[in-house]
């Protein structure tokens, strides 16, 4: 009873985004007997891919399991970066320079192409430029993020810049933090807003979508590729894998390299202006520091806290995880302490063990997956660039083609290992070790 109070009258399990913009039912469609490119999933990567092979003249269908846009792309935060886990150092210990520096310039090119893609089309988001801080959640953390800042330079995060302790409430109303670091450049869109103008934009292109269409079987078949889906079979000389955290058996290669991680988020109800200009007046997406990360944002009208974070690892009941969300959120903001929950809701995240996006084919079987959480402008990017690869358009290489896509020893789809792990960052983000 006590957590049910929680909630609002008109509380919705399901994503905040789908008032706006709900996913969408296009089953009615009839199913080609052979295309081009088959592209497999709906959400950023697989309609930016079907979009450059569609442009390219190429036959092009894509076909989702549910309803078009009913996974992470219409669940996630709406935040945009240039989020490389490993940092530079890190890359070039392991890649060499070069490619250590194609992997960045590719990370800050998917920035400069989302906002690009969105204003050139003209799809109405509500595309943001807030710039992004991320705090420090222990004093040791702000030193890091200060040596950090100390070694950029050269080309990379060069606009990166401080903000000790003594100024963090000219970006956020909490004193949760010690200081943190603002990346200027990282925005916010409305992903459901967004997953349907980019809809709009491939249908203009010539593509083809079918929902509800799930697809049970690939099998190779000179030219091509001989797909069965529970509507029958479609033919297709290229076949696009772009499932990410939703991966499945169907194509167990890609299965064994992306680890499936749930991520949880949260709506308030609606917060009076002057709470929400109080606790965060620059409108900027927000992160911190932790291992078990937490991020967070204003709606964009301002009206709203969307919280969301890693609370749980197989937990998918909304009404559990999202008091275990409001409990973090007030952590930091206290005075929410009464504040009702509007929405809860959660979906996957593609990980991978090297913590970097991949993409490349396999004999005509293409993918990009694994985007570590920074799925809004890297599968939009990596979408595009493996698209192009599809189409045989040279400007579809990436640094993210040219290194390996790890996976472990008996690894198949099932992350085991996960609640030990996830055991071992409570510890290390409690003593900060």
């Amino acid at each position: 009873m006590q957590r049910r109070a929680m909630f609002t009258d008109d509380f919705k399990d399901q994503p905040y985004w789908w008032e706006a913009a709900p996913p969408e039912d296009a089953r009615d469609a009839e199913l080609p007997r052979s295309v081009d490119v088959l592209v497999i999933g709906s959400g950023y990567t697989g309609l930016h891919a079907a979009l450059r092979t569609a442009r390219a003249g190429r036959s092009t269908l894509v076909l989702e399991a549910e309803a078009l846009g009913y996974g992470a792309s219409s669940r996630n935060g709406g935040q945009v970066s240039t989020s490389i886990k490993p940092d530079f150092a890190a890359l070039k210990r392991k890649y060499g320079e070069q490619l250590a520096r194609g992997i960045i310039r590719d990370a800050q090119g998917s920035l400069d192409y989302l906002q690009s893609f969105i204003t050139e089309e003209g799809i109405d988001c509500h595309l943001n430029v807030p710039g992004r801080f991320h705090g420090a959640h222990t004093a040791r953390q702000y030193d890091k993020l200060a040596s950090y800042v100390a070694t950029l330079g050269d080309g990379i995060d060069t606009e990166a810049f401080l903000v000790p302790r003594a100024e963090q409430h000219a970006e956020l109303g909490t004193d949760a933090y010690h200081g943190g670091i603002v990346f200027p450049k990282h925005a916010s869109v409305h992903p459901a807003l967004y997953h349907k103008g980019l809809r709009d934009v491939v249908r203009a292109a010539g593509a083809q979508m079918i929902s509800h269409c799930r697809v049970t079987g690939i099998d190779r078949q000179a030219p091509g590729f001989r797909v069965s889906t529970a509507r029958g079979v479609v033919m297709a000389r290229r076949v696009i894998v772009a499932t990410n955290g939703y991966s499945s058996g169907l194509t167990p290669w890609h299965q064994r390299r992306v680890i499936p991680i749930g991520s949880y988020i949260i709506a308030t109800e609606e917060l009076p202006k002057e709470v929400m200009d109080r606790l965060v007046p620059t409108n900027r997406v927000l992160s911190d520091t932790r291992k078990l990360v937490v991020y967070y944002r204003p709606s964009p009208d301002r009206k709203r806290i969307l919280f969301g974070g890693r609370v749980s690892l197989k937990e998918m009941n909304p009404v559990v995880t999202g008091p275990r969300l409001k409990a973090m959120m007030v952590a930091l903001f206290p005075e929410l302490e009464a504040v009702k929950i509007s929405h809860s809701w959660s979906g996957y995240v593609g990980y991978t063990f090297d913590t970097l996006m991949h993409c490349g084919q396999d004999d005509g079987l293409f993918y990009a997956m694994g985007y570590c959480g920074s799925g809004v402008g890297m599968a939009s990017y990596l979408g595009m660039k493996i698209g192009l690869q599809a189409a045989d358009d040279p400007a579809g290489e990436t640094a993210f083609g040219k290194i390996p896509f790890p996976t472990r020893p008996f690894y198949t789809g099932n992350p085991w290992f996960l609640a030990p792990s996830v055991m071992v960052y409570r510890l290390r983000d409690r003593f900060d070790i």
